[in-house]
């Protein structure tokens, strides 16, 4: 009988603990113990996240990672498109009101910008978030996938759970609630970032599986893009 195989092993790219932590616990989820998930070594320094593209951050974070500990790295980068600011904050959410921004200070940038833009029904606030999750593995294989939910804005910040956006973003499936008052199950449910990781879950367990990793056949659009 052959030895068994060694879990697959990724260290989190995040350098914010509230997205390290929602990232892990799905994953933790969806791996079913066949990834070995590694915390971010804290003397690694930040990435600069330079692209302007969400999957183009998530891969330099991801990669960087794995260019500094020697093994295959998980990332992913997220942004809120609010259709009446033409798309904006977008792949700047997270530095929407400046560099060193907290979440407080970019959701009242938020509101404030929808009141001069004289959004104020529920039908002009209109938005969605998208994220784009990328696994680099230790031989390069890079796998990404995308997540999206819509929903819109509420006028004022509800709830005392998340992070980020998620007070004044009620997503569509969400029955009125923000992602700031859904309980984290329900919100991992819905949210982008559950659905892109759930995707890249599904991918990498395929990759596990995989009779050859050589193997170049297609991969279905669920579980994401495949390079070598």
């Amino acid at each position: 009988m052959s030895p068994p195989t060694s879990p697959l092993r990724l260290v989190l790219a995040s350098a914010n603990p509230d997205k390290a932590r929602e990232i892990a616990v799905i994953l933790d989820g969806a791996l079913d113990g066949r990834v070995e998930l590694l915390a971010r070594p804290p003397e690694v320094p930040d990435v600069a996240e330079t692209s302007d593209s969400l999957e183009g951050n998530a891969a330099l974070k991801a990669s960087a990672l794995r260019a500094a500990t020697g093994t295959g790295a998980v990332a992913d980068d997220s942004g809120l498109e609010v259709d009446a600011l033409g798309g904006a904050p977008g792949v700047r959410s997270a530095r929407y009101a400046g560099p060193r921004a907290t979440y407080r200070d970019n959701v009242a940038k938020l509101l404030s910008a929808l009141e001069q833009a004289g959004a104020r029904a529920p039908e002009e606030r209109t938005a969605r978030f998208r994220t784009v999750a990328v696994a680099i593995l230790e031989d390069g294989r890079e796998l990404a996938c995308s997540g999206v939910v819509e929903g819109r804005i509420v006028d004022r910040p509800r709830g005392e759970g998340g992070f980020g956006y998620d007070p004044v973003f009620a997503p569509d499936d969400g029955g009125g609630l923000t992602f700031g008052e859904l309980d984290p199950e329900a919100k991992h449910a819905v949210s982008a970032r559950g659905r892109a990781f759930r995707s890249l879950a599904a991918a990498l367990l395929a990759e596990i599986s995989s009779p050859g990793t050589g193997d170049a056949s297609p991969r279905s659009p669920d579980h994401g893009t495949l390079r070598r």
